[in-house]
């Protein structure tokens, strides 16, 4: 069977990979363009801490967790042993105390111990809340691993930039990815199954469609027939779908992540950080390199600029949590446009009223965490295989 897959980001990827294992004749097509989700994401997975009440997204994200291990494990029997997968253990930080307090914000000396025993006595009530929550939850996620309450000086040692006083529920499963290096080691894998990668920021790829079915991509007017197309475009997925006559929701939110360097710094398997009150971040890599993120600026458009007001925020952000990182080396800021669709679920299935299409998009924030599976099953649907769960509650065309 031929399919086409338009997006080599880590869904169009993992779409590829699992298809040319499963033996169809695969075309990769990519633009490589500016904002690309998975060349800016964090590379968080950690489903089981998210204060959502969907539980078609929570199944979902839960299995793709679940299912990690098994594609990293796939990969290096492909020969790519290396794609900084790691499962290093998450810090949940209480709501109280995120935000840094002001100069006029200051306690009187006089009234300092009462307050600060206020606050430890506050802070110790919300993280029980929280380790609750999360406990609940491992009942059915093993792949969580413990869950534990720990204090400030647990987490510091874990986590050493961290303000004094910063206790945290910790989740030993949760790890961490870079998405550039997952991607990429899933189109060369797929490429060594026989599939044809193109890519070319000069040309973006037009669906072709004749009387409702799909026909193929058009490429700088060079047509590639298929017997299906798969399209994981990401934030530009509704334009490439317009042909076809149907609207996918699905726009672009723009996101920007900062890069900072430690400086000799073994940062290896230090552990994500996740300060609940804010909705930001904190991971590391190796190389020193630690990521603080992220902005969510829903209404961007393709704007893929770094501004003044988004990087105040994520530094803000960062520097309250984890003063430490004050002295660092501030390395990059990538932007990436999130594919966000009318709710917190994915849009994947097949598209109706255009026979042959399937739509892979939507992951929103949780790109990274979900996005091997989304591919995954985007692949089946294409090659007319079970898909392993009910497809319903991500509809493609749902408004």
């Amino acid at each position: 069977m031929r399919l086409i897959i338009v997006g080599a980001g880590i869904t169009g990827a993992a779409c590829a990979y699992t298809a040319s294992g499963l033996g169809a004749q695969v075309t990769l097509i990519d633009a490589e363009r500016p904002g690309r989700a998975t060349a800016a994401g964090a590379g968080i997975i950690c489903p089981w801490t998210a204060a959502v009440d969907d539980p078609a997204w929570y199944d979902f994200a839960r299995v793709a967790a679940r299912e990690y291990p098994a594609v990293i494990a796939g990969l290096a029997d492909q020969g790519e042993a290396d794609v900084s997968y790691r499962r290093v253990g998450a810090l949940l930080l209480a709501a109280t105390g995120d935000q840094p307090a002001r100069p006029e914000q200051a306690r009187k000396l006089e009234h300092a111990d009462a307050s600060e025993h206020a606050d430890a006595s506050e802070q110790a009530d919300a993280l029980e809340q929280v380790w609750q929550r999360i406990a609940v939850r491992s009942a059915g996620a093993p792949e969580m691993g413990e869950v534990s309450l720990l204090d400030d000086g647990q987490a510091q040692e874990l986590f050493p930039p961290l303000r004094p006083g910063a206790a945290a529920v910790h989740i030993a499963g949760a790890a961490r990815v870079d998405g550039r290096r997952l991607a990429a080691a899933l189109v060369r894998a797929a490429a060594r199954r026989g599939a044809t990668v193109r890519t070319d920021p000069a040309r973006a790829a037009t669906l072709s469609c004749r009387a409702g079915r799909v026909t193929g991509v058009s490429v700088g007017g060079d047509l590639v027939e298929a017997d299906a197309v798969v399209a994981a475009a990401g934030a530009w997925t509704a334009g490439f779908v317009e042909p076809a006559g149907v609207t996918v929701n699905v726009v672009p939110q723009r996101g920007q992540i900062v890069h900072i360097g430690l400086g000799g710094t073994d940062t290896s398997r230090w552990p994500v950080v996740l300060p609940s009150a804010t909705g930001h971040y904190l991971l590391a890599f190796d190389g020193s390199r630690v990521v603080a993120g992220a902005t969510r600026e829903t209404g961007s458009g393709y704007d893929v600029r770094v501004t003044p007001g988004g990087l105040a925020e994520v530094l803000t952000n960062a520097l309250s949590v984890a003063p430490g990182l004050s002295s660092g080396t501030l390395l990059e800021t990538r932007v990436g446009l999130r594919p966000v669709g009318p709710d917190i679920r994915p849009l994947l299935g097949p598209v109706a009223g255009a026979d042959g299409l399937v739509v892979a998009t939507g992951l929103g924030a949780s790109g990274l965490t979900m996005g091997p599976r989304t591919g995954a099953v985007a692949a089946r649907v294409a090659l007319g295989l079970p898909p392993d769960l009910d497809l319903a509650p991500f509809d493609p065309l749902r408004s």
